[in-house]
């Protein structure tokens, strides 16, 4: 099994089956540097092999979720002799964070507090489930410095639909908490941080009383229907259902039902303690 990753820009503290992954650059309210995005991506390199993580939360340090990408990191990329080849390198392997973050087995869960703008909204929208307070500022800023939300884009289209997507990129949007919520980016809105906490309770109640495996199996199909044809879905879905139901998880869920009893699975977590 393997260990967590350690990031001087990540925090790491793991409760029984949960993790939370603390954005740790608030001095630089947690900017998505080269660092950070390389630690994100061997966390989830790890976390593809821990079945007995069935939650991540992300959220930022300092009251601020993630301001956007290190325009510092950009500008090096404009210096002499940086060729056209170099530049959409470096695109295409941050495009991999986001899709790696969205494509995790576990449920995902973000909570946003302070400004998620450009890139770290593009983090906010590969999370399954996402609280925000009302006072969370969001922005679409990247249009207004020159440059398309190239690698974001997919996924922002994948939370809030096409037409919603296109308006706030071409745009240039700006908007709270509640616009969020308007928008479908939110599936809850709290006044303040202990109300994203409330939230976040609730969401970990409901994820442990389903089966991990199961998710894990549901999340990949949802994740590959909007671009497998017919048959190829067809046969996904059947090939994820005859694996569950065979394997121990649905024996298991089904035994249990017969026998009017909670499966394994949705036993009460023992006392929850930080790594």
């Amino acid at each position: 099994m393997k260990q967590m990753p350690v990031s001087d820009d990540l925090a790491l503290e793991q409760s029984h089956d949960w993790l939370t992954v603390w954005l740790d650059r608030p001095e630089a309210r947690n900017a998505l540097s080269a660092g950070m995005a390389a630690g994100l991506r061997a966390l989830a390199a790890a976390l593809r092999d821990r079945p007995d993580i069935r939650g991540v939360t992300f959220r930022g340090r300092g009251g601020t979720f993630c301001a956007g990408g290190d325009l510092k990191g950009f500008r090096a990329l404009m210096r002499d002799g940086v060729s056209h080849a170099d530049v959409a390198a470096f695109s295409r392997e941050g495009g991999l964070l986001f899709h790696e973050i969205n494509a995790l087995p576990q449920v995902t869960v973000m909570l946003v507090e302070g400004a998620a703008m450009a890139g770290g909204l593009g983090l906010v929208c590969a999370g399954d489930v996402v609280a925000v307070t009302r006072d969370a500022q969001f922005a679409l800023t990247e249009t207004r410095l020159g440059i398309p939300p190239a690698q974001i884009a997919p996924l922002i289209v994948q939370r809030i639909g096409l037409a919603a997507a296109r308006r706030i990129m071409l745009t240039g949007a700006r908007f709270d908490g509640a616009g969020a919520l308007a928008l479908g980016l939110a599936d809850h809105m709290a006044e303040d941080a202990a109300g994203l906490a409330a939230h976040e309770a609730e969401i970990r109640a409901a994820v442990r009383r389903c089966a991990p495996g199961a998710n894990a199996v549901t999340k990949a199909l949802v994740l590959a229907a909007p671009r497998l044809e017919r048959e190829a879905m067809l046969d996904a879905a059947a090939e994820g259902f005859a694996d569950c139901l065979l394997g121990p998880e649905g024996q298991e869920g089904v035994r249990a039902f017969l026998e009017k009893r909670k499966p394994v699975w949705a036993q009460p977590a023992p006392t929850e303690q930080k790594a």
